[in-house]
């Protein structure tokens, strides 16, 4: 038997520990400390119900380890308890960890960056819309939509819907996250469309069918077998490249090309097993996509301004066969992520799910014009990230643009919000 101090101990610590995790089982607009005036930008209810969804199952897991250490308790053996607790503990620690996550997140709709982080929702949402508008049954179900936050670091990140979190000891985020650095809160970063197809390639389940496709072409090509894998381990950050261009137009291109261009030996140094294209290639491919999408004269003019700024590429620190290769085997690569039926699309391309043509880039032009004379176009969400762009080169002073069409995307948010859920039917 365990001593009757030991005993009292052990009690006091379980009870302690279920207070503690009693204390992160639901979040709400109150608790988070969002006022009213900014209910608007705050996350949707069905938001709210999906965190605590997840922390409800956390809680019963956490219930079911303190029901366990209460039985140790009186098998005599004050040591394995201790056990017993630590694994409760685990759980609450899982607990603390995701409701800390996403109060952080959900706190940051109760200051000054709520409209732009509502106005950036409004775009991601749009993207969405955009392909349940060309194909409705694309997703198999409901679908909650993306949420934007900020934090530091210098470029966009995103946590896909599901993905387990290390942050979060393996468990998985609710719905799609994606982080704003920031100082790139304004409109027209066409980057952000690049993370919101991340989230788009993972919900519409070509992810690992895109990589094989990749690798099968290639090759099939007889490519170099270093170029095979190096664009193999690249697929993901090209298939979000070039489903950007198709949500954004040429802006998107010139956007990314400006988020890419660093000094020369950045540019032109491969780096051994990274996610992401090597710059100066980059570059090309996207020069590559905007041909392919009928574009060739921006095509040519980003090859011009990559020239310019980074020669041919040699002298670089590239690999030999990467560099060589680059104009048989991008073209390939562009052909087969953006223009070749997926099974997961029913048989059809992304540039089928994610049309864009000459009337969607007039479209934009148009609307940056518009800008330009402090009115606000009528295009979606997803076209005015690439009017702004048209409109900052255009000669537009940034903060009135900005502020702009942040307040108009952010009402906008406000009147979709009680739709969080993207369905199949749903048209943009």
């Amino acid at each position: 038997m365990i001593a009757v101090a030991t005993a009292e101990f052990i009690d006091a610590k379980v009870r302690a520990l279920s207070a503690r995790s009693r204390r992160l089982t639901a979040l709400t607009p109150r608790r988070i400390g969002i006022p009213e005036t900014h209910a608007g930008f705050a996350p949707s209810p069905a938001h709210f119900r999906a965190a605590n969804s997840r922390l409800a199952a956390i809680h019963r897991q956490i219930g079911t380890r303190v029901d366990f250490v209460r039985r140790k308790a009186g098998s005599g053996n004050p040591r394995g308890v201790l056990v017993a607790i630590a694994l409760a503990e685990r759980e609450v620690d899982r607990a603390r960890r995701t409701f800390g996550m996403i109060h952080e997140i959900f706190a940051q709709r109760n200051g000054g960056f709520a409209a732009a982080l509502a106005a950036h929702d409004a775009i991601a949402a749009d993207c969405y819309a955009a392909v349940l508008a060309v194909a409705p049954m694309v997703f198999d179900h409901g679908i909650l939509r993306p949420l934007t936050y900020m934090e530091h670091g210098y470029s966009p990140a995103t946590m896909r819907r599901g993905v387990a979190l290390a942050r979060l000891l393996g468990e998985s985020n609710p719905f799609p996250v994606i982080r704003i650095p920031w100082d790139r809160d304004n409109p027209w970063q066409s980057v952000f469309l690049h993370e919101v197809a991340h989230n788009l390639q993972a919900d519409l389940g070509v992810w690992q069918e895109t990589e094989q496709a990749v690798t099968r072409r290639l090759v099939g090509g007889r490519a170099d077998p270093l170029v095979a894998t190096v664009y193999r381990r690249w697929h993901k950050e090209i298939f979000a490249d070039l489903a950007a261009l198709l949500l954004g137009g040429t802006a998107s291109a010139w956007g990314m090309m400006d988020f890419l261009a660093h000094p020369g030996p950045k540019v032109v140094t491969y780096r051994p097993g990274g996610a992401h294209p090597t710059g100066f290639l980059r570059g090309l491919i996207l020069a590559e996509m905007m041909r392919r999408m009928g574009f060739a004269q921006d095509a040519a003019k980003a090859r011009e301004v990559w020239r310019d700024l980074y020669g041919t590429g040699r002298g670089g620190r590239i690999p030999t066969p990467l560099l060589s290769s680059a104009n048989r085997i991008i073209p390939a690569v562009v052909d087969e992520i953006a223009f070749q039926p997926r099974r997961n699309l029913a048989q059809r391309a992304l540039v089928d799910v994610i049309p864009y043509g000459r009337e969607d880039e007039a479209r934009i032009r148009r609307g940056a014009v518009e800008l330009m004379n402090g009115r606000i176009p009528d295009l979606p969400p997803r076209f005015l990230v690439s009017a702004s762009r048209f409109a900052l080169t255009m000669g537009a002073k940034a903060e009135p643009l900005s502020d702009t069409v942040i307040r108009h995307l952010s009402q906008h948010a406000a009147r979709e919000r009680s739709r969080p859920v993207l369905h199949r039917t749903q048209a943009a």
